[in-house]
This record gives C-alpha cells, sequence and structure tokens, in this order.
C-alpha cells in the first residue's frame, strides 16, 4: 500500500520539491491532503494533478474561488488555520509533511503529534518556538519527528546504529551565504536581492534571507537541541562553503561520522519519506573527484550576529527562542520591503529580546502572547529606525 502523505505548505520551496519527489515513485507514495497560505492558484494545479482527498487553503477570502475551481474533480475543499488543523488528524494519514514556513507551522504540527501522527519536520520554528513543549507532547503520544533539514536529517542518518553510544558533539555545517567574505562596511549596503542569491541552495525567499544571516543557522542549532536531547555547548557550528558534508557526529572515543552529498533539498525530503528505508534514486550523485577539496573555517559571530544571539537565547531558554524567532520573522520581512538594512536585522533582533518580557516556563498560551508582543516590539522599533533614516 503507498504511503499516505499530507503536505503542509505545498506551494512553498520544500512543498514543490516534496511534491517533485513524489512524483518519481507512483506506487510509493500517495498525497491524501494540500495546505497552503494564499497561493491558490499553484494549489489549484497541484490539486488537479495529485487528486489528493482534501486541500486546505489557509486565507479564507479564496475559499470559494478554490471550491469553484475544483468544482468537477473529487476533493474535498477547506478553508482557515483550524481546518488545517483538523485535517492532519485523519486517520488516514500515514506521514505529515510540515513545510509551512514560520510561526504559522506550529499549531498545525502540534495537532499532527497530538495524534501520533509520524512527522517529516521542515517547519524548524516549530522546535524553535516551544521544543520542550514538543519533546513531551511526542513522548506522550507516540508520535515520532523525522528532520527534513539537509544539516539535521545528515545528524539523524550518522546516528542511525548508534543507540546508547555516547556523543562528544555534533557539528552543524554552514554554507556561509553569499556574504561569506564581506566585510562590515560591505554587509551595511547589502541589498535584498543580492541576499536572495545563495551559492549552493534553491530555497524561498525568508529561508534564503536567513542563511544570508546566518540566522538560519542559529534556528538550526536550538532545533538541534531538542531533536538530539543536547546541551548547547555539545552542539557547535563551523562553515563549509562547498556544502557537501552536511553535517557531522563525533562520538566519544574520538570518531567521527559525517553524512555526504550534493546540496539538493530533495535527497533529505526523500530520506524522510521513504524512512527507514532508502529508494534508489535518480537524483543527483555525489562525484567526489569532481567537488575537489573541502574546506572549513569558524563562524565570525561579530559580522554575523544572529548566530550569537540565537545561542544566547536557547542558553537563556523560556520564551527567548519564541521571541528570537518572532523578532527575526518582522525584521526579515522589513529587508526585504526596503525599509532596513541587511545589518539591521540583528538589531531588530537583539533589542527585541531584550525589551520583550522573559518567562522561564511558559506553555503554549504564553508563547503565543509572547509571539504577539515580540512582534509588536520589533515593528515599533522599526518604524524608530525609519524615522531616523
Amino acid at each position: 500500500m503507498p504511503k499516505k502523505i499530507a503536505l503542509l505548505g505545498s506551494t512553498g520551496s520544500i512543498g514543490t520539491q516534496t511534491l517533485d519527489v513524489i512524483s518519481r515513485y507512483p506506487g510509493e507514495f500517495s498525497v491524501e491532503v494540500l495546505t497552503a497560505g494564499s497561493n491558490i492558484k499553484l494549489l489549484t494545479r497541484q490539486a488537479i494533478t495529485y487528486q489528493p482527498d482534501s486541500v486546505v487553503i489557509g486565507d479564507q477570502s479564496h475559499y470559494q474561488q478554490l471550491r469553484e475551481a475544483l468544482k468537477d474533480y473529487p476533493v474535498k475543499v477547506y478553508a482557515g488555520e483550524e481546518a488545517i488543523e483538523q485535517v492532519v488528524r485523519g486517520s488516514n494519514i500515514d506521514l505529515v509533511v510540515a513545510a509551512m514556513v514560520g510561526y504559522s507551522g506550529l499549531k498545525p504540527a502540534i495537532s499532527a503529534i497530538r495524534a501520533g501522527k509520524k512527522i517529516a519536520l521542515a517547519n524548524k520554528e516549530t522546535l524553535v518556538i516551544a521544543g520542550e513543549i514538543i519533546k513531551k507532547l511526542v513522548k506522550e503520544s507516540g508520535s515520532k519527528i523525522i528532520p527534513v533539514d539537509s544539516e539535521h536529517s545528515a545528524i539523524f542518518q550518522c546516528l542511525a546504529g548508534e543507540l546508547g553510544n555516547p556523543v562528544d558533539k555534533i557539528t552543524l555545517t554552514a554554507s556561509g551565504g553569499p556574504f561569506l567574505n564581506y566585510t562590515m562596511e560591505m554587509l551595511e549596503h547589502v541589498k535584498p536581492h543580492e541576499a536572495l542569491r545563495h551559492p549552493n541552495w534553491e530555497m524561498g525567499n525568508k529561508v534564503t534571507i536567513d542563511s544570508a544571516s546566518m540566522m538560519n543557522k542559529g534556528l538550526e542549532v536550538i532545533e538541534a537541541r531538542w531533536l538530539f536531547d543536547l546541551l548547547p555547548e555539545k552542539i557547535e557550528v563551523i562553515i563549509h562553503p562547498q556544502s557537501i558534508i552536511h553535517s557531522m557526529v563525533h562520538f566519544a572515543d574520538g570518531s567521527v561520522k559525517a553524512q555526504m552529498g550534493v546540496p539538493d533539498m530533495r535527497l533529505p525530503i526523500l530520506y524522510s519519506l521513504s524512512y527507514p528505508d532508502r529508494l534508489v534514486s535518480d537524483l543527483p550523485k555525489l562525484d567526489l573527484i569532481q567537488c575537489g577539496a573541502l574546506s572549513f573555517i569558524p563562524p565570525d559571530t561579530k559580522r554575523f550576529r544572529n548566530l550569537a544571539l540565537a545561542y544566547h537565547a536557547l542558553k537563556e531558554g523560556g520564551n527567548m527562542p519564541c521571541i528570537l524567532n518572532a523578532a527575526n520573522e518582522v525584521a526579515v520581512s522589513a529587508f526585504l520591503a526596503g525599509k532596513i538594512g541587511f545589518l539591521q536585522m540583528s538589531d531588530v533582533v537583539e533589542h527585541t529580546m531584550e525589551k520583550t518580557e522573559y518567562f522561564a516556563s511558559p506553555g503554549l498560551g504564553y508563547l503565543e502572547t509572547t509571539n504577539s508582543l515580540a512582534r509588536t516590539e520589533a515593528q515599533n522599533y522599526i518604524n524608530e529606525l525609519c524615522k531616523r533614516s
């Protein structure tokens, strides 16, 4: 029987690549649910192509248009955030691919976990915002999380067969993004279109900006803490511009395991879909002769402050990672809109972390309040920056 998939965020970068992978394996996977935020045109085309049981558009204003477009197809049409949370609990779903971007992906992921579903997690914010709560829910429900991010997938694969063996530390690799060799003065003048040109990976706009600012790696550090139950000091970041080694595990006996491959997100996506099996793939294969020398350098947290801010948020714990994430989402949007500069994104995050009330043991309700307060604080600070310029 094909594995039945619910794909949350089907019109985004991870979502479209997931459908590309599924298309390569007819009979292995069945698309049961597709959801999108507001991209009704692409969601309609996907629904017609894959004929899922259900589709959900997050923006309820598009409901009638989507329903009309799919009236001749045997597809149930729903709208709204609550509908997304409901469809992932369906008894016919074997795997939920959580590919929604940002805070919006938290509640659907929690809904799927509470239903005991297996989760292919691409929405790193879920664990960044509520890692401790998520881990508890997973344990209670019997759910399982399989990471989709290339770095976390690499660690996950390196740990396979190592149950009980002591880990000294893990190393998350980072490409360094398009501005690896930029000076502070050069970074001050970076424009959004420049930051969107990643040297190795094809990603959505938000993740691409996060990669350029090193916030993406900071969020991955926080996510790794909860995925692999490691203290912050056991998680290091190293710059690896070639993006061939996706991450490494250092064991207590001195051995190091690394997972390697070409920089193509479809590879970790495929692994998350097929786990624990590996399927024969026609995706690009790694040729070590062709890739040449591999290099590694330490990250510069003075030029890329977001990484240091993320480590600080992780060590503080409580609602601080939620504050970090909310401020960053607002800052990235402002940068893409041309309202603030590249380096000012870190200013916004740092200011918001300092000014938003800290709470050591937040529940989900308090995290929702924190998210709202932090976004308001970040936006007010951006407004001040705009007035000064």
